[in-house]
């Protein structure tokens, strides 16, 4: 908790498997978190929709931690559980499992209702603050904006409600402007705010956010689709037949220094 009430706060990154963590924490990352996106798409299946089983994420996410020895966040959708003993449930495996973090969301994983009742995600988090008991940090998150709910006083409400249900930190993607940002952050202060990457017109500089009061950004599933993209662009060069786009890349002998310093 102590990096998010320092002064600055800190950038949170999100590794997608073994290589890319290794990578995050070479670069010098002093935390670094999952992608419940990335980790779906890495096994085929899609986010938000209860594809991902709570022990696969577990799993994924001990795999950081021992990897780095950094402190793992656990971007754990809705908390894997219809109820809020579930929840507590979730809380306390990831808590057995050396996790630093553990973000909650108030989606259903139904399409046709994707976000909660306001008591009902309101419930959820304090369950899983009474099961975190500290141990933890519990990022209370809506996802009001991402799932076409464009409505920034019930996004407040909501993280207030958080805040007052003992989350540690708070986290809204993607609002839709600076001003918006601003709002949150002051409704909840002093609780941290979480952004990922910045407002929705206009990705801003790290520096820009920490002066808008912005605690801990993260990049959600970003950096796996910006390695995607590269790899997309060497299958097409390969599919063409250019053998030398297709296969430039890190040296092997790169990956395995970082997988042996994993190892060590």
């Amino acid at each position: 908790m102590a990096l998010h009430t320092r002064d600055g706060g800190l950038v949170m990154p999100n590794a997608w498997d073994g290589l890319s963590a290794l990578m995050l924490a070479d670069a010098g990352f002093e935390a670094i978190a999952t992608s419940s996106a990335a980790l779906a798409a890495t096994l085929g299946r899609s986010d938000g929709r209860h594809e991902v089983t709570r022990g696969e994420h577990l799993e994924h996410a001990r795999l950081f931690g021992r990897l780095t020895g950094l402190p793992v966040n656990g971007d754990f959708e809705d908390g894997y559980g219809d109820t809020p003993e579930d929840l507590a449930a979730t809380v306390e495996a990831a808590v057995e499992s050396g996790l630093a973090g553990i973000g909650i969301e108030d989606t259903s994983g139904d399409p046709d209702q994707p976000i909660r009742d306001f008591d009902d995600a309101v419930n959820r988090v304090r369950s899983a603050v009474n099961a975190a008991r500290r141990r933890i940090v519990v990022t209370g998150r809506t996802d009001n904006f991402i799932q076409g709910r464009p409505d920034l006083d019930d996004t407040i409400r909501r993280l207030t409600a958080f805040a007052e249900a003992g989350a540690d930190v708070l986290y809204a993607p993607y609002p839709p402007d600076l001003d918006a940002l601003a709002a949150i952050v002051t409704a909840v202060a002093p609780i941290p705010v979480n952004v990922l990457i910045s407002p929705a017109d206009k990705v801003l500089t790290v520096a820009e956010l920490q002066k808008a009061g912005v605690k801990r950004i993260s990049v959600g599933p970003f950096l796996y689709t910006h390695a995607m993209k590269a790899l997309e662009q060497a299958t097409k060069a390969l599919a063409a037949g250019d053998l030398t786009a297709a296969t430039t890349g890190i040296s092997f002998d790169r990956v395995n220094e970082l997988l042996t310093r994993g190892k060590n």
